[in-house]
């Protein structure tokens, strides 16, 4: 799941060596934290969200397989 989403991210920014995940596992859930550099936070989120639920939605399509919960955080 963490190198999904840093392709993903990375394809989407201009500086893709300022993009970090990291991953944090606890019970049934799998938390991703996503962090770009400033200029590129609006690249990520996107307007009104829509490339934020686009990340989302396919990281939980590609977690399907797993009986996790995966859940994405986009900090600044």
């Amino acid at each position: 799941m963490k190198e999904l989403v840093e392709v993903l991210a990375k394809s989407l920014v201009d500086h893709p060596e300022q993009v970090i995940v990291t991953e944090t596992e606890q019970d049934n859930e799998i938390l991703l934290t996503l962090k770009v550099a400033s200029e590129d936070m609006g690249k990520v989120i996107g307007k009104q969200g829509r490339i934020a639920k686009a990340i989302r939605a396919m990281v939980k399509a590609a977690a399907s397989r797993t009986d996790k919960k995966v859940i994405v955080e986009i900090e600044q």
